[in-house]
């Protein structure tokens, strides 16, 4: 019982400690830049999301005679081909064309979100904050 009391009571001095850093001016300062800089890489998030939500990718397969076209949604848009893709004997070879078309346009997508999205987690400055 005695062991619990002495716990519970440095829990409670670490607490308030931790309690009084987090009320003080400058750790107050530190974070509200913190938050205003969160809130503008949200919104510079947002916009990148909506400015790669109203592009489109295209990708071909077998030389061009199959075309996919996918929107920065992932929504795919079309997919045109050459007759001459139709073959009777072979109907799945159509089939793989088309696959091979829509992933490389969702392909193309991916790289172009992952570099207008992806440096967002990396430019937050956190002013020493973590150490």
């Amino acid at each position: 019982m005695d062991r619990r009391r002495t716990t519970t009571t440095r829990l409670i001095r670490n607490s308030k400690s931790v309690l009084c850093a987090l009320y003080s001016p400058g750790m107050q300062k530190d974070m509200h830049q913190l938050m205003q800089q969160a809130q503008q890489m949200q919104r510079e998030m947002m916009a990148a999301q909506e400015a790669l939500a109203q592009k489109t990718f295209e990708g071909t397969a077998g030389g061009g005679v199959v075309k996919a076209v996918v929107k920065g949604t992932g929504e795919l848009l079309s997919v045109d081909f050459e007759s001459s893709v139709l073959d009777p004997d072979d109907p799945e070879m159509a089939g793989d064309l088309v696959v091979a078309a829509v992933n490389q346009a969702m392909a193309a997508m991916s790289v172009d979100a992952e570099s207008s999205l992806g440096g967002f987690a990396g430019g937050m400055d956190l002013g020493g904050m973590l150490g």
